[in-house]
C-alpha cells in the first residue's frame, strides 16, 4: 500500500503498523457463532468457509457486489473470466449457501454489470420475489472505440417473500425546480427556500447522482470496484429500519458496514483479503467521529451539486 501520491490525494491507506493494529480486529470463525459474536465485525474469510459457522436467519437486509465476470485482480485474490452459463452456475453456488442466513422478510441487492446481469437475474428468480433493476450512471470508465462506452450498472432489488421493509420518504429526492408552477399564487408540489426552489420527488429505478469514489474523496480506497456511499445509503435507507442487520459477504473495504454504522444500523462484513479487510477496520473507525456521507445531508439525498453551501469538489458535502 506504500504509494507516492500527490499532496490533495486523501485516498485512504494503511501503514505497517496500521495492518498489524486493524489485523488484531479481524474475526476468525472455526465453529458454530451467535449473533452477539458477530455484529459490528469484520470477518476475514471467504464466505463459503465460514458460511456453515453463521446463525440461521439474521439478515433483514442483503448487500452483495460479487466479482463481475471480468478479468480482475483484487490484491491477493483474483478472478478469471468465465463464459456467462459458468458464471451463472458460479453465482447459484454460493449464493444459495446464502439463503439460509436470511430472515423471511429479509430484502435483497445484487450488483451487477451489463455481461453479468441476466445470469445473476436468472438466478435470483429461482430463491428469491425480484421487485426491480436499479441502473446507475458511474462517470468512471475508459471510452472504447468500436462499441459503446459502459457507464452503466445494474442493481437487483429482490425479496425472500411478499413482506418486507420499505421506506420511500427515507429516500427521496431533493431537486431544483426548473418550471416553478404555483395555483392560486402559492407553489404547486415545491418549496421555496433561500436556497432555491426545491421539490422533493419519489425515487426511480436510474440514478444519475452517484459519483464514484476517487483520489480527492476521503472515502476512496485502492480497492478496484469500490462502491460510492451514498450509492449504498440509498438501498440501507429505503430497506431497512434502524437498528436492523445489514449483512455484506464480500465486502471489500467495507462500503456497506461503514454506511450502515452511519446510518445506525447493524452490520456484519466478510472479506477474504487481509488488506481490505483492514480498510474496513480502519473506515469504521475514522466513522466514530465523521458520519458524512456525500450527497446526503440532514436526512435528505440531494441531486448532483445541487446542495446549497458545497464545499470544494475534494470534500464533496
Amino acid at each position: 500500500m506504500a504509494k507516492t501520491r500527490a499532496p490533495r490525494n486523501r485516498t485512504l491507506s494503511l501503514d505497517a503498523s496500521e495492518i498489524e493494529h486493524y489485523k488484531s480486529k479481524l474475526l476468525h470463525l472455526d465453529n458454530p457463532t451467535n449473533i452477539e459474536a458477530i455484529l459490528g465485525r469484520t470477518i476475514q474469510s471467504d464466505i463459503l468457509g465460514v458460511v456453515e459457522y453463521l446463525p440461521s436467519s439474521f439478515v433483514d437486509l442483503l448487500i452483495l457486489d460479487p466479482p463481475y465476470n471480468l478479468d480482475k485482480s483484487f490484491h491477493s485474490n483474483s478472478f478469471a473470466q468465465k463464459t456467462i452459463n459458468e458464471y451463472s452456475l458460479w453465482f447459484e453456488g454460493w449464493f444459495v449457501a446464502l439463503i439460509p442466513l436470511l430472515k423471511l422478510d429479509a430484502s435483497i441487492y445484487i450488483c451487477s454489470d451489463w455481461q453479468t446481469s441476466t445470469a445473476i437475474h436468472s438466478v435470483l428468480d429461482k430463491y428469491s420475489i425480484v421487485r426491480n433493476r436499479i441502473t446507475w450512471g458511474r462517470e468512471k470508465g475508459r471510452g472504447a472505440k468500436a462499441n459503446w462506452k459502459n457507464s452503466m450498472e445494474d442493481i437487483w432489488f429482490c425479496t425472500m417473500s411478499d413482506k418486507y421493509y420499505f421506506d420511500v420518504d427515507a429516500v427521496k429526492i431533493r431537486r431544483k425546480v426548473i418550471a416553478p408552477y404555483k395555483t392560486n399564487g402559492e407553489p404547486k408540489d415545491w418549496t421555496e427556500s433561500s436556497s432555491g426552489n426545491v421539490r422533493m420527488t419519489h425515487p426511480s429505478n436510474f440514478w444519475d447522482d452517484i459519483t464514484v469514489p476517487f483520489w480527492s474523496m476521503p472515502q476512496n480506497t485502492d480497492h478496484p470496484t469500490q462502491k460510492p456511499e451514498k450509492l449504498i445509503a440509498k438501498l440501507i435507507l429505503a430497506s431497512s429500519a434502524p437498528g436492523a442487520v445489514i449483512f455484506d459477504p464480500c465486502c471489500g473495504s467495507g462500503t456497506t458496514s461503514v454506511v450502515a454504522k452511519k446510518l445506525g444500523r447493524h452490520f456484519v462484513g466478510v472479506e477474504m483479503d487481509e488488506m481490505y479487510a483492514c480498510l474496513t477496520e480502519k473506515r469504521l473507525e475514522l466513522a466514530n467521529d465523521d458520519k458524512r456521507i456525500q450527497g446526503f445531508s440532514d436526512g435528505v439525498f440531494w441531486e448532483r451539486n445541487s446542495m446549497p453551501g458545497r464545499q470544494i469538489l475534494s470534500e464533496k458535502l
